[in-house]
């Protein structure tokens, strides 16, 4: 299924962006915005579904994300750029209005790019974050919950670096599968939540796993620690 799937690379802003697509395009375009610790291959699925109903599927890592390039000084990344992004990217391939689905972080630059270019967009479907202000109150939140914690200049960078690329996104990906929102105790990191004896999440295969760790060995975690949590 995923060989159906095309890449190209686009210039944009100076920096490579990685797109995957795939479709006709007969009944408009989708456009697909992933989070973190997504990637294009989160999006795989939901691809295949809307080329074969006509559309025209376009899931591009974000700046600094997977096969994407790095931007010069990535903490000056900001979610405008984000924005940019994707309107260059509608631009090269010519897609004058499209369908925006955005997850997690990646429903804030779908928001944005409705609000801020309502005549390029069609329609917008998000999971997992609803229409908030990015301005959230973190006051009364504990102190080990993981987006504080990831908030923090160098904590998270020195979490992940005891462990190599595959074991991190593996914990991630277990962390993120629970009801529970991954919190550490006083003196426990967030890494530490899971161990190398806890399975996967049964929708989440050691194939997927390979996937995702190979996209992060590329691109590292300076961006995706910076945008979204920081």
């Amino acid at each position: 299924m995923v060989d159906k799937i095309e890449h190209s690379h686009l210039e944009v802003g100076g920096l490579s962006l990685h797109i995957a697509h795939v479709g006709k395009g007969e009944s408009g375009a989708v456009l697909f915005v992933h989070g973190f610790p997504e990637i294009w291959y989160s999006w795989r699925h939901q691809m295949i579904a809307v080329a074969e109903a006509g559309f025209k599927a376009i899931a591009p890592d974000l700046r600094g994300y997977g096969l994407s390039g790095q931007p010069t000084e990535p903490e000056n990344t900001t979610w405008d750029d984000l924005v940019a992004d994707l309107l260059a990217i509608l631009d090269s391939l010519s897609i004058p209005k499209v369908f925006v689905v955005g997850k997690d972080f990646g429903a804030w630059p779908a928001y944005d790019l409705a609000l801020n270019h309502p005549h390029r967009v069609l329609g917008v479907v998000t999971l997992g974050v609803p229409f908030i202000s990015r301005n959230l109150d973190t006051d009364t939140l504990p102190e080990g919950f993981y987006i504080l914690r990831w908030q923090e200049p160098g904590r998270a960078e020195a979490d992940f670096g005891r462990f190599d690329v595959r074991r991190v996104v593996r914990t991630i990906y277990i962390l993120f599968s629970r009801v529970e929102i991954p919190i550490a105790e006083r003196g426990q990191e967030i890494m530490d939540l899971a161990d190398s004896s806890t399975p996967l999440p049964q929708w989440f295969t050691e194939e997927d796993l390979d996937a995702y760790a190979a996209l992060y060995e590329t691109s590292g975690f300076r961006l995706p620690l910076h945008m979204p949590y920081r």
